[in-house]
């Protein structure tokens, strides 16, 4: 089956609903995997001089020396969303990676051309 949705099967949103999404540019300066996981990955990334963490579930298809230094696209305004691990602390992810999905396996979003941490999708 594919994950290619049909136009009748998408759920739409508005323009107003659309724009509430802060969508950044961010480099990752940071990346390491989470003690006891193998697919979340702790990410460190700017956002033009606001850092954040990132707690990310793609840690199956990318090591963290893939991620270093990548340009990636997050949701800068989304709720912060703890985790909470069997051994150690929680974790709190402070925004979320865009990703697509190939057949099961995430494909992180990234720009085609060098942009500055922290500006804005349009």
């Amino acid at each position: 089956m594919s994950d290619i949705i049909s136009e009748a099967q998408e759920e739409t949103v508005s323009i107003a609903e659309f724009s509430k999404m802060d969508l950044r540019v961010a480099r990752v300066i940071g990346a390491e995997r989470v003690p006891g996981s193998d697919k979340l990955l702790k990410l460190i990334i700017d956002l033009g001089g606001d850092k954040r963490e990132l707690i990310a579930g793609v840690g199956a298809s990318y090591s963290p020396e893939e991620l270093l230094e990548k340009n990636i696209i997050v949701i800068a305004n989304i709720l912060p969303r703890t985790f909470r691990l069997r051994e150690g602390p929680p974790l709190v992810s402070q925004g979320m990676l865009l990703a697509a999905d190939a057949d099961g396996q995430p494909i992180i979003l990234t720009v085609e051309r060098p942009v500055p941490p922290g500006t804005k999708i349009k």
